[in-house]
């Protein structure tokens, strides 16, 4: 086990990451294209995660300096209790230890994940998938050049070159202590993690994720948060369904210059029997179709009778990500809020702000679908346990 590194030395290996980012733009850029060009396969969003661009180089120096510039989450004292006996006593933060991080295509991760794990005082396994393998050896040899900077040991930051089979042994029956394990990619990465992992997974889950248009909504709004729901057809955050409230006022109008708008940027738009069969549109198959996390240029339509029926369509169908409602009411969108049952709800906003670094965290380790032990954008304060100290002078019970 690591001795945990004291804040300086964590915030300095952070700081000389940003600056050797900096230095080898070019050189990951370049490795970046080598990835892009043996990548053989046909699902667009995780090629669009896969590519490496100035602006994404740009997003890792950010994401390593403000790590650098954040309070210390170890350590942090969260109750404390005076005993009659004397004894003092605190609860504290602590690390977890060891974190395991399994991710597809992002070679993002490899920074924003590994200095969140790091900053938190934990030792962070790396596996990455066989499509970005060069581009994350290439940042991991960064890692440890600002490790060795800073006389502090490599083994903080590893990387696992396994393939499927190894990486299933290893969930098995680990060959080192693992103490947590954060998949962040499609339903099967995540499937294959639950059913072989052996210690505890915080799951990164799928979007799906719905905006329901109310009978008060402000349409021009509506539409705005629908279009930049789906500016980024590859994140979590993307909007795939819309439920328009039958009773809205200009609805058929409103439809109709909300596939208007769509189809100008390519969207495909389905639509349930109803707004199907009125905007001559594809129907879905059927209503499975409503579970699916779509990851492309298409969304679903549809009609719903009232703020419940869209509130319980919701938690039935959607990812348990996020969700948003349009209106004007801000007691009708109180109760759309309180009661679905979803990670980070919004009020005439876009699903696409959840995201560690738009909610104030700074970045974010990934998106928990999980209630247990951090639900959303999981930051540098919550990749933390906790653990009593007890201080007494021979106090016994």
């Amino acid at each position: 086990m690591n001795t945990l590194l004291n804040i300086e030395t964590r915030n300095a290996v952070l700081l000389t990451m940003a600056t050797l980012l900096e230095d080898e733009r070019e050189a990951i850029i370049n490795i970046n294209k080598k990835d892009l060009e043996a990548y053989t396969g046909d699902d667009i969003s995780m090629f669009d995660r896969l590519k490496v661009n100035d602006a994404k180089v740009n997003e890792m120096i950010a994401a390593a300096t403000h790590l650098a510039s954040q309070e210390d989450p170890v350590g942090v004292e969260r109750f404390s209790f005076k005993h009659d006996n004397g004894m003092q006593v605190y609860n504290k933060t602590a690390s977890f230890g060891t974190v395991l991080i399994i991710y597809e295509s992002r070679p993002d991760v490899t920074v924003e994940a590994a200095g969140i794990a790091f900053k938190s005082g934990n030792k962070i396994l790396l596996k990455g998938g066989k499509e970005s393998l060069q581009s994350n050896l290439k940042i991991v040899e960064l890692w440890h050049k600002a490790l060795k900077q800073h006389n502090a040991s490599t083994d903080w930051v590893e990387y696992l070159q396994f393939n499927r089979t190894e990486t299933q042994a290893f969930l098995e029956k680990p060959t080192q202590r693992v103490d947590l394990i954060v998949p962040r990619g499609g339903e099967r990465l995540i499937a294959f993690v639950k059913q072989h992992a052996t210690c505890p997974v915080i799951i990164s889950g799928r979007g799906n994720n719905f905006v329901y248009v109310s009978k008060e909504a402000n349409l021009d709004i509506a539409i705005d948060i629908i279009l930049n729901g789906k500016s980024k057809i590859s994140a979590c955050n993307a909007v795939d369904k819309v439920l328009i409230d039958k009773n809205l006022s200009n609805k058929e109008d409103f439809i109709n210059k909300l596939i208007t708008k769509l189809n100008e940027v390519k969207i495909q738009v389905l639509g349930d029997e109803l707004v199907a069969k009125n905007h001559q549109l594809e129907q879905i198959s059927s209503n499975e179709v409503w579970y699916e996390e779509f990851l492309d240029y298409k969304i679903v339509i549809g009609e719903i009778a009232s703020n419940e029926a869209a509130i319980s369509m919701i938690n039935k169908y959607a990812g348990g990500h996020s969700a948003a409602i349009i209106t004007k009411n801000d007691a009708e969108a109180k109760l759309f809020m309180e009661n679905v049952d979803s990670a980070a709800v919004y009020h005439n906003a876009s699903t696409r702000f959840t995201d560690g670094g738009q909610l104030g965290l700074g970045g974010e380790l990934a998106i928990s679908t999980d209630k247990l032990h951090q639900r959303g954008p999981i930051g540098l304060q919550h990749l933390v346990t906790n653990k009593w100290y007890v201080h007494g002078n021979g106090q016994i019970r």
